[in-house]
């Protein structure tokens, strides 16, 4: 039963005093599950304001309003497993130098684009994230933080510009893309803005040093849509590749890693701080976020990171 039925109840005379607050101490209690649970994550801080309940990471102090119907959102998954994609972060720190310019691509609520703007204020960071809903917490959460150096765009990325239909459901913002991939019943289509990366180099003169592409299987439009940008450029690359996103859209992760090596671009997976050459996917693949670099642009960090 919910705090609001107890409530009820009681003001109904259905609860006695004494059995209404022992049953709202049973529900109280959690509050300090909660303050021991997350002693072994990730999460610092947990407040509970008038209608949002707001987290604070631990180790970069960010601070993340929560979508009440999202299960998968980072601060849910940090609560539920530790961390989030530490490894990767970790790697992504070492990757982007002071006053580069950095594009989040997929953005969502903000997580990687905030770590970055708390961890090198020197950085600029352009977030981009299409769907309206998932946009207002992004905007809430740099705003949460105070983010002078987080830039947002309400638009995502393709091979071409237009419009297109986007498939999600509330309980997951973060598997959200432009293919039907969910069976949730609660799934719900939306038409959204994109654009190419190509056309918005050209249009604001912004350089990019970095790029974050995480856009659940439509990853190879983006870089397709790019390819100028790239090739002229030359960022690093932190993307998600994933066969069963992938496959929805009628390519293969492979496809990627080929397309970018056309332009000079080698393929590595982050291992124990280290990259690790990676040439294809199989079946047997478990890794799912990449870092591509290229050999000439990045011979430093190559030389320092690799195996």
């Amino acid at each position: 039963m919910s705090l609001f039925d107890l409530k009820a109840q009681y003001r109904a005379g259905a609860l006695t005093k004494p059995a209404y607050i022992a049953a709202m101490h049973e529900l109280h209690a959690g509050l300090f599950d909660y303050a021991e649970f997350m002693r072994a994550t990730d999460i610092a801080r947990i407040e509970i304001r008038d209608g949002a309940v707001v987290m604070t990471s631990r180790r970069a102090g960010i601070k993340m309003a929560c979508d009440p119907l999202d299960w998968r959102m980072a601060p849910i998954e940090i609560l539920n497993f530790g961390v989030y994609e530490q490894a990767e972060w970790e790697m992504m720190a070492r990757l982007i130098e002071p006053g580069a310019t950095v594009f989040d691509i997929g953005a969502n609520i903000g997580w990687y684009s905030m770590n970055i703007a708390l961890q090198a204020p020197t950085v600029q960071i352009h977030a981009f994230e299409p769907l309206p809903s998932t946009y207002r917490y992004l905007a809430q959460n740099v705003a949460l933080n105070g983010l002078s150096n987080v830039h947002l765009h309400p638009f995502g990325f393709s091979n071409c510009a237009g419009w297109l239909d986007f498939y999600f459901y509330p309980e997951g913002s973060v598997n959200a893309s432009a293919a039907d991939l969910g069976s949730s019943p609660n799934k719900r289509k939306l038409t959204c803005q994109v654009r190419t990366l190509d056309d918005f180099t050209a249009e604001t003169g912004l350089p990019v040093d970095f790029i974050k592409c995480d856009v659940e299987g439509a990853e190879v439009f983006v870089f397709q849509g790019g390819l100028a940008t790239l090739r002229r450029q030359q960022p690093v690359i932190f993307t998600e590749m994933l066969r069963k996103w992938s496959a929805a859209f009628g390519y293969h992760p492979n496809d990627i890693i080929a397309l970018l090596a056309g332009i000079g671009y080698r393929c590595f997976a982050a291992q124990d701080g280290r990259l690790v050459p990676f040439a294809a996917m199989d079946e047997s693949t478990m890794e799912t976020n990449f870092f591509f670099l290229h050999p000439e642009r990045h011979r430093h960090s190559l030389e320092a990171l690799s195996v």
